[in-house]
């Protein structure tokens, strides 16, 4: 029969191999920093979503990995992200004037509201919506992006 030394040795072992098991199988963790620029005023917010998928990217509402708003303090404004698994992310980012956390647009289509993406890609009429693939960044440690805020279409 075992002494009550011996079990709490064994029960000892087992809790600290079962710790060490879970720290090596935890997955990487990243964060992601996005730097708006280019802000034309100060009322509203500026509200982004990070996307890793092309689904509902870049204007969907409900799809995208993380999203949060900025108060806006002056023409840059940052906001981080963490706990991002390595890979391929792009960024949508809305100037929200009005508050309803959505990028407003004419009857045409055209956004009545500022935005930008990340990569900062050529958005016109002739180019249409900028794609993930043209937007898209790859995260595999921490990672900063810069983003320049658009009040219209590219011509």
């Amino acid at each position: 029969m075992l002494k009550l030394s011996q079990i709490c040795h064994v029960l000892l072992a087992t809790l600290v191999s079962i710790s060490f098991a879970k720290t090596v199988n935890a997955e990487p963790a990243e964060t992601l920093t996005v730097v708006v620029n280019g802000i034309h005023h100060q009322k509203g917010e500026i509200c982004l979503r990070v996307y890793a998928s092309e689904r509902g990217f870049p204007m969907s509402n409900s799809n995208g990995d993380q999203s949060g708003c900025v108060k806006i303090t002056g023409s840059s404004v940052k906001k981080e992200f963490s706990g991002l698994k390595p890979g391929t992310y792009a960024v949508a980012v809305v100037d929200d004037q009005n508050g309803d956390r959505k990028l407003n647009k004419d009857f045409f289509g055209i956004p009545k509201e500022g935005f930008g993406i990340s990569k900062n890609p050529t958005v016109s009429i002739q180019t249409g919506t900028p794609k993930f693939r043209d937007a898209s960044f790859v995260v595999n440690k921490n990672t900063t992006v810069n983003i320049t805020m658009k009040y219209s279409l590219d011509s």
